[in-house]
């Protein structure tokens, strides 16, 4: 019998919030897809061998300067060469938490997936400022929906 696919969540989050959102999104992929394996690594945890192992890709980080955070960045360079031809086509989706603006983080994780030649799943959840109820529900949809393609083989 085959191992269940799994859903690598990347996630860094340095004053609580991005994880925040990263736990709904986790808490919902594993109780609505118990099929799905859902591996949860910090930034500076994961590495090729995670990517490689995965079906599936949830970045969460929090938006820093204009861009993705330190961490985050240092994850996507780690991991850029040892997969650039070994994931092409990997289903991949962004949680992004910033206190004023998260355009910068999504148009940098974005040029990186290109480049990887990975395939967006599903459009990024952004969050500017406080965290809403609805904030939340969109973080728990965007995790569980993932998984649930993942899971069906349409990512």
């Amino acid at each position: 019998m085959a191992p269940p696919p799994r859903l690598l969540v990347v996630v860094h989050s340095r004053q609580g919030s991005t994880r925040l959102l990263c736990d709904l999104a986790v808490g919902a992929a594993r109780r609505d897809v118990p099929g799905v394996e859902v591996q949860v690594l910090d930034a500076h945890q994961a590495g090729p061998d995670a990517v490689l192992a995965a079906g599936a890709l949830l970045l969460a980080t929090p938006a820093r300067f204009g861009s993705m955070a330190g961490m985050t960045q240092d994850f996507l360079e780690r991991i850029y060469h040892p997969c650039l031809d070994r994931t092409v086509g990997l289903p991949w989706a962004l949680l992004v938490k910033g206190d004023t603006d998260v355009d910068g983080a999504v148009t940098r994780v974005e040029r990186i997936a290109t480049g990887l030649r990975w395939r967006r799943a599903l459009p990024p959840v952004t969050v500017v400022g406080s965290i809403a109820p609805e904030d939340g529900e969109r973080a728990a949809d965007l995790g569980a929906t993932l998984a649930a393609g993942l899971e069906a083989g349409i990512f």
